[in-house]
């Protein structure tokens, strides 16, 4: 901001622009002459005369050249920079006197150099240079004027790093705009060192928007990216208001990354989530939704051969009840699996359910360890994987505990189904964070749901070693509905939804008969939700490198193919296509085997799950 400056009386004889050679020349000393009026008006004339306290200028003009009013003069000019500043002693101190000046000769226009003797920060004060700097550049060469201060630099330095800079080389003296001293400061430090330091969400935005005021490539970049790990819920908002109010894109973007990585902490905060737009909230869930690229994991849960139906009762110690515990990914170009993460202490890994809600993992339920008496019982904990910090936290637990549940994502909301000889169903809020009862499972349905998906905004149960049904939930109406069952007897592995279909996999030949596939084979067929309609997909088949009796296996659908995965492999399956709703798919579906056996204890529960490109773990190259 410009300085108001009072009116000023030159000397007798002297001319505006060559008042500053005139009184150089003259008989008077600089220590005599109390200011050069030249054409930038500077109340010192060079580096070794500091401006004059009123009692030295008083000693000058005993021994300056008779001036009408030259004191006097001196007297108002300084009194227009130092109004309700400092005593005259204070302003006659050596910090003071450390002012270097440019000849006005190197101003294109009048300048007024003001200083604030109040001020802590000595004028002219250097910018952080690095060791180094001072012996490659000189001492520094430019003068930038902030807010009243001084900050002295080197114009190599900053006009190879801004057009900004380099544009105004040829000025010994520089008045910046439009940008505080603080960011000044952090910015000539970032120009120097390429590192941006001292950077807060309280005052990124300034310093984001002095770089893009000085043209300074990178600096925005390097601010924001030292921020992001300050971010919180308690300043998130308040960046992001800083960020469109100045239209900031690049804080803008890294208010919304840091909301969209800490989705479910945002959705329960009224003070963030309810401030946003409807328009900010979908943005939000989109970028959480299409963040990296999705992957088939897989979750090694319970010790080998726990499947539903287990009684929670049995004791087991608790190393052996986690077995490995722990989430893996599946690398297609290796072939192969790697670990991703360990199941938290405190997370039951026999018996619990899990799914991908907001790409999120949540586990509920399972067998808790042992109790002083010896008897396993079921668990009401939860915990939810974040793929983007790569980091567990718990959710409120269950209403009931349960083990061998469904849980399922629909619509927003969790569904915990069933359990060990349950028939109570009950849902969770994610916003609210609060489970809440709903309809009941049919009586005489089945002690055990050995499987459930969800399709067209609806949940479809089957299983029961007596009872083959197909039972369908309807959330709307918070009713459960019977839906025709397949004509197959045969044990059924898994059921998952694909574009509109429920399809089931069956074990061939799991009850003795004599199968084309022989031992180990897999018929597939598929139920068409809206026609409501089952017809076969795949005749009996075995997967490519499948073991002679096939264990069960658990599926997962990700990217329009089906992936089925067990320890004895994994294999991917594509449905046939066909153009006729309901109709017969033929037999065109078949396996493909994809690489070599998870070589784990328990039973795998394969998902799909979008994780970072650059995931903490090492997951570059995964498909």
């Amino acid at each position: 901001m410009e300085h108001a400056v009072a009116p000023c009386v030159l000397y007798p004889g002297t001319e505006p622009g060559a008042a500053g050679e005139g009184e150089s020349e003259g008989a008077a000393s600089p220590a005599q002459t109390p200011c050069s009026l030249g054409a930038s008006l500077c109340f010192s004339s060079g580096e070794e005369s500091p401006p004059q306290s009123l009692a030295s200028a008083a000693e000058g003009a005993a021994t300056s050249p008779p001036s009408s009013g030259g004191p006097r003069v001196v007297e108002r000019q300084w009194e227009a920079g130092s109004a309700g500043a400092a005593s005259p002693e204070e302003l006659a101190s050596p910090e003071e006197r450390a002012c270097p000046e440019e000849p006005a000769a190197a101003s294109p226009e009048p300048r007024v150099w003001l200083e604030d003797p109040a001020s802590p920060e000595e004028p002219g004060e250097p910018a952080p240079v690095p060791p180094g700097f001072g012996a490659v550049y000189g001492e520094p060469d430019l003068v930038l004027e902030v807010s009243g201060r001084r900050l002295r630099a080197h114009k190599a330095v900053l006009a190879a790093r801004s057009d900004y800079f380099r544009a105004r080389a040829s000025r010994d003296v520089l008045r910046v705009q439009g940008v505080s001293l603080a960011a000044l400061r952090l910015l000539l430090a970032d120009a120097y060192s390429g590192r941006m330091a001292g950077v807060r969400p309280d005052n990124v935005a300034e310093v984001v928007a002095g770089a893009r005021r000085l043209q300074l490539p990178g600096a925005a970049q390097r601010a924001t990216d030292a921020v992001g790990p300050q971010l919180s819920l308690a300043n998130c908002y308040e960046v992001l208001s800083a960020a469109k109010r100045q239209r900031l894109n690049e804080l803008r973007d890294a208010a919304y990354c840091f909301m969209s990585d800490h989705y479910l902490e945002v959705l329960r905060e009224p003070a963030v989530f309810g401030r946003l737009s409807g328009a900010e909230r979908d943005l939000l869930l989109r970028r959480r939704l299409r963040a990296g690229r999705a992957h088939l994991l897989a979750a090694a849960l319970g010790p080998a051969g726990e499947r539903a139906g287990s009684r929670p009762q049995s004791p087991s110690g608790d190393a052996d009840a986690r077995g490995d515990a722990a989430v893996y990914c599946f690398h297609a170009a290796a072939g192969e699996w790697r670990e991703l993460t360990r199941l938290p202490e405190g997370a039951p890994a026999r018996g619990c359910g899990l799914c991908v809600l907001y790409n999120y993992l949540f586990v509920a339920g399972g067998v808790a360890p042992a109790g002083p008496d010896g008897r396993a019982r079921p668990s009401d904990q939860v915990f939810c994987y974040n793929p983007a910090t790569d980091s567990w936290s718990s959710v409120r637990p269950l209403r009931q505990a349960r083990s061998q549940l469904r849980l399922l994502a629909l619509d927003g909301h969790l569904y915990a189904v069933g359990g060990e000889c349950l028939l109570s169903v009950e849902r969770y809020d994610p916003r609210a964070d609060r489970w809440a009862p709903v309809a009941p499972l049919p009586r005489g349905a089945f002690a055990v749901a050995h499987e459930a998906t969800t399709c067209h905004g609806e949940i479809y149960v089957s299983g029961g070693s007596l009872f083959y049904r197909l039972l369908k939930y309807d959330p709307r109406r918070d009713e459960w509905q019977e839906c025709p069952c397949s004509s197959s007897r045969e044990r059924s592995a898994d059921m998952v939804a694909l574009d509109g279909f429920i399809y089931r996999f069956d074990l061939s030949g799991s009850r003795g008969e004599a199968q084309a596939a022989g031992p180990g084979g897999v018929s597939v067929s598929r139920y068409h939700c809206l026609a409501k309609q089952w017809s076969p997909c795949a005749a009996p088949l075995r997967p490519p490198g499948a073991p002679t009796g096939l264990q069960p296996f658990r599926c997962a659908a990700l990217d329009g193919a089906i992936y089925c995965v067990s320890r004895a492999g994994t294999w991917r399956f594509q449905p046939a296509r066909d153009g006729e709703a309901g109709g017969d798919a033929g037999q065109g579906g078949g396996f493909e085997a994809l690489g070599a056996p998870l070589d784990v204890r328990g039973v795998l529960i394969p998902f799909a799950l979008s994780l970072p490109e650059k995931s903490p773990r090492g997951e570059q190259g995964a498909a």
